[in-house]
This record gives C-alpha cells, sequence and structure tokens, in this order.
C-alpha cells in the first residue's frame, strides 16, 4: 500500500456573481510514488460515496449528452492531485530524469518524453492521445509495483465534484482567478462564439497557454487541483452519446458504442467556461492529440 499522510489545502466558494463569500481549510490525505531524481506523483485518497452524475436540464450549458442523470455508487480510490506534469512524464518516459534522452523500453508503444507546446517541467503535460496516457499508467504500473489506469469517466467526476452539486465546485459560477480558462467573448463573422463569463459571473484573463500546477493555490474539497480548465484530462470509456443504460458502480463504460471514441473531460486554457462544468463531457479520437489534452492516474 501507498503510505498516506495528512495535508492541508484551502476551498474556495464564491456566489453567482463570482465573489468569494468563503474560504475554508481542510485535511485530506495523500501519498507520493517516488519517480527517481526527486520527482515525486502525490496521490489523494478519494472516499468512497453515492453522488447524481449528469447535469440537470435547468442547468446553463445543459446538453442531452450529460443525461439522464443517474444515482452512481464509488468505490475508494487514488486519484493525481494535478494532472500529470512534464517532469512526470519524462521520469516515466526517459531512463535518466535528470534530462537525459535515453528512453525507457515500452510496453506496448513508444513514448517522446518531450511531447508538450508549452514546455515547463511544471505545467501539465500535452499533446497526449489516449493511447500514449495508456502506456504511461502501464509504464507507472511496473516502475511502482502497484496498478495505475486512467479514471473512470464517473470516477472523474465523482472526483470533480467532491460532493457538490453546483455547475463547478467552487459554486454556482467560476472566475479566472480560480481557474485558467478562456474568459473572454470571442466573436466570429458577427456573433459570439465563445462566452467568455457563466450565467452572472464576470469576464476575466485569455491565457492562451497552460499554467503550472498549483497556480492557483487552492483546491476542491477533496483536495484536488485544477479540475476546471487548464488541460483537457482522457477517462478510460468508450464515448456514448447519453448516459441511457450507464453502469452505476463507477466502472468504465466499454460497450455498446464506439471504442475509438474516449471521454475528455475538465475543459482547457482554450475553452469558455460552459465546457469547464463538473458534468461536462466531449468525445476525442483515441489516436489524436492537442495542445490542450493531458492526463490524471487513478489507483485502487
Amino acid at each position: 500500500m501507498l503510505e498516506l499522510s495528512v495535508f492541508e489545502f484551502d476551498v474556495v466558494t464564491v456566489n453567482e456573481k463570482g465573489e468569494m463569500i468563503q474560504s475554508v481549510r481542510q485535511a485530506a490525505y495523500s501519498g507520493k510514488e517516488d519517480l527517481g531524481k526527486n520527482i515525486f506523483l502525490e496521490m489523494v485518497s478519494i472516499p468512497a460515496g453515492s453522488f447524481l452524475m449528469g447535469t440537470p436540464e435547468t442547468e446553463l450549458g445543459w446538453h442531452s449528452s450529460q443525461s439522464p442523470q443517474h444515482l452512481v455508487t464509488i468505490q475508494p480510490f487514488l486519484i493525481s492531485k494535478y494532472p500529470i506534469t512534464q517532469a512526470q512524464w519524462q521520469a516515466i518516459c526517459s531512463a535518466d530524469p535528470a534530462g537525459g534522452r535515453t528512453k525507457r523500453p515500452p510496453v506496448k508503444i513508444d513514448l517522446n518524453p518531450y511531447p508538450s507546446n508549452f514546455e515547463d517541467n511544471q505545467r501539465p503535460v500535452e499533446q497526449i492521445t489516449w493511447h500514449e496516457a495508456v502506456e504511461f499508467c502501464a509504464r507507472l504500473s511496473k516502475l511502482c509495483d502497484r496498478i495505475y489506469r486512467l479514471p473512470t469517466e464517473a470516477e472523474w467526476e465523482y472526483a470533480c465534484r467532491a460532493n457538490t452539486t453546483t455547475p463547478f465546485h467552487f459554486g454556482a459560477t467560476i472566475t479566472t482567478d480560480l481557474a485558467n480558462y478562456s474568459g473572454v467573448d470571442w466573436e466570429y463573422q458577427g456573433r459570439i462564439c465563445n462566452q467568455g463569463a457563466y450565467g452572472n459571473g464576470p469576464l476575466g484573463e485569455d491565457r492562451r497557454e497552460t499554467t503550472p500546477i498549483d497556480y492557483f493555490k487552492i483546491a476542491n474539497p477533496f483536495g484536488l487541483c485544477d479540475l476546471h480548465g487548464n488541460v483537457r484530462e482522457w477517462c478510460a470509456d468508450y464515448w456514448h452519446n447519453n448516459y441511457q443504460d450507464a453502469p452505476t458502480d463507477g466502472t468504465a463504460w466499454l460497450d455498446n458504442s464506439d471504442s475509438n471514441r474516449r471521454v475528455l473531460r475538465g475543459g482547457s486554457w482554450n475553452v469558455g467556461p460552459v465546457k469547464c462544468r463538473s458534468s461536462y463531457r466531449i468525445k476525442y479520437a483515441a489516436e489524436a492529440s492537442l495542445y490542450d489534452i493531458g492526463f490524471r492516474v487513478v489507483c485502487t
């Protein structure tokens, strides 16, 4: 078992205008995997529980792909506190995490140690395909002698919500002081094609790049960071057009659909806030990558 210890973090709540109305110091359990050369992977303990997965039709941004809402029961698991960083990616891809170019042998496929567009060891790794994320998990499992994998879609939403029911774990809206997304209106051919504000919340920044992990110094009630924005995150599940007949036990949904289309969660620096909601989901080809796609890992 991974040795766990208590850590503390700040949880922020905002009102419908995005004004901070509460900041509470909370605590959770986490453990660290040693990847070598003073590079660690912090895994946060997520308790078992049940939650209502999906979006009510009254929520701004609702789409039929986020329905019907359904009760899901989740078993306890560990999930990485942040999206996988470039330093962690390099540690698993390279035989020498200190910067050498010698690659580790593949489990199934080769990996590029330096795929990211926005290069910085403490930023999330991006431009990662679903298959590459799975290969990373296989190599990490081999190194640490425990099973690592991508989160299921239900595990991801449960971990993101952290017992909240609002569109964001912050509350009814979100601001660019709390997360990295496009907080400006985009106009194309005379119409707004991206709303920079959500509901009664404010407009904000459009950073046009990823931010380092722990940039905002806040977490959700489970102690996780960067769930809204920064990079979209791969999940294990095949894409399904809605939740009709979806599993209710938190397992990955791997049947009756196109196995080449996988689920992305969380939004990114390159999209507006409506696409950063806890329930927002989108499909993408498993072999494709973009400069706003990364992932985090789970251990059970």
